[in-house]
């Protein structure tokens, strides 16, 4: 049996089964033709519409629509035009809500990747709808989340959501997808790696505890979910078959802690400042997991500073709020993120009493964390060399973000969301412009050969 076959059996089909939401997942060569009969099983209505960008049409949409006839439903659609790409907002979503709203008895079918997955998912929670998802690439981690990534009144958030009641996923349309959004989907996992020292270092301080259920879910197979990176650039069947196979897992996982913790830290937090910029390279878009795989090079990078520190005597005064509250006015000039940003640092300001004892918890466990981040994290030259040969972007470069920008973007990450992740701890640990120097340094001209100092 095929090594993706062994891990849908004993991850995915449990996970299946503990969803409060997911009743039906299908990750098969030929799935596409088992999507009419399984929303047949899903709905009482007859009628569905299918939800597309022209991409994800052309990749699956007829099949998926016959699949549908062939099943008894009358079958409508509406189709986004790529020019331009299909952004990730609340706006976007109108289209699809509006249509939702006109005819109570509609049946959503999402047929796509991220961005049409994500505006369908919002707009059918909107209008109370459970709905089918097709997937066309493995390119991001959302498929089965219950939260929809988009941006509202120009601030990214995740938006609560529901997963879809059933996914589908055609294995040949799956490796069959353009290798760059396979290397998006790639680089989108890969964020996992420093996403789970974030979640220690919380736990480290006492900010948040590692549940149970989500951690060994994603890091106790994430190396092997990540492996051999080169064959995803050839299209290997069951290379890709692997990859979507942890993307999925990643999914259920933020569906069973209730939040995106399991998937999402710093790495996301600078994708995100770039998204919300709405940067673009030869006039495209960035897409989601080319930033995450730099935001994950970022920081890994950190990490490989912060883990050749000896802290076990770590002292350092309080942050200060209104040195950090001006230095987010100065690296966020929109107004509206930086709105929202304000509110994001305020909420997770640490007061004095707090302040101590984190440090005091630092003194006190680094070592055994030290440990754990050691066993969990990849280092960056090692996940550099991955992502290139998955042909995914490893380096500000490649996404058009010059040195300026990128020490710009790292320093407003920290005040976008009240998680807590590694940029947290070094400010907190005043730290923070040491490990920031020393990483930039490291990673300019797109080389992170050799130990930060």
């Amino acid at each position: 049996m095929s090594a993706w076959k062994v891990q849908f059996d004993a991850l995915i089909a449990p996970a299946v089964a503990k969803s409060a939401v997911t009743e039906r997942l299908i990750i098969d060569r030929g799935a596409i033709a088992h999507v009419g009969p399984a929303t047949a099983a899903l709905t009482d209505t007859r009628k569905a519409i299918v939800f597309a960008d022209q991409a994800g049409f052309d990749a699956a949409g007829s099949a998926v629509c016959d699949s549908l006839r062939a099943s008894g439903f009358a079958v409508d659609q509406l189709v986004l035009t790529n020019d331009p790409l299909p952004k990730a907002s609340v706006d976007e979503a109108a289209p699809f809500l509006s249509r939702l709203k006109a005819d109570a008895f509609l049946f959503p079918v999402s047929v796509g990747s991220g961005v049409i997955n994500d505006l369908v998912k919002f707009a059918a929670f909107e209008t109370d709808r459970r709905y089918v998802s097709v997937a066309t690439a493995a390119s991001m981690d959302g498929y089965t989340s219950a939260g929809a990534p988009l941006a509202r009144d120009g601030f990214k958030v995740t938006i609560p959501t529901r997963a879809p009641v059933a996914l589908v996923a055609d294995l040949d349309v799956i490796a069959n997808a353009p290798a760059e959004m396979t290397g998006w989907g790639y680089g989108d996992l890969a964020g996992k790696s420093p996403a789970g020292g974030d979640w220690l270092l919380a736990e480290l301080v006492g900010a948040e505890a590692r549940d149970d259920t989500a951690w060994p879910l994603v890091q106790d197979h994430l190396r092997d979910w990540l492996s051999g990176p080169e064959a995803l650039a050839t299209g290997d069947f069951d290379a890709c078959a692997r990859l979507f196979i942890g993307l999925t897992a990643v999914g259920f996982a933020m569906e069973f802690h209730g939040t995106s913790r399991p998937a999402s830290g710093a790495d996301h937090q600078i994708a995100h400042m770039w998204e919300m910029e709405g940067h673009s390279i030869n006039g495209i878009k960035v897409s989601h997991g080319a930033a995450v795989a730099v935001g994950c090079m970022v920081s890994l990078a950190l990490y490989d500073w912060l883990l050749a520190q000896d802290l076990s005597r770590i002292t350092a005064p309080a942050p200060d709020i209104d040195t950090s509250l001006a230095e987010l006015a100065r690296v966020i000039p929109d107004p509206r993120i930086a709105d929202r940003a304000v509110a994001e640092t305020r909420a997770k300001w640490p007061d004095l009493p707090t302040h101590k004892d984190r440090l005091a918890r630092v003194r006190a466990h680094w070592p055994k964390t030290r440990d754990l981040m050691q066993q969990h994290l990849f280092r960056a030259q090692e996940m550099q060399s991955m992502l290139m040969a998955a042909g995914a972007p490893s380096t500000a470069a490649d996404i058009g973000v010059s040195s300026d920008h990128l020490e710009r973007t790292i320093r407003a990450a920290a005040y976008i969301r009240s998680r807590y992740t590694i940029l947290d701890f070094l400010k907190e640990a005043g730290l923070f412009e040491d490990a920031l120097s020393a990483v930039l340094a490291r990673l300019k001209g797109g080389s992170v050969k050799g130990a930060a100092e």
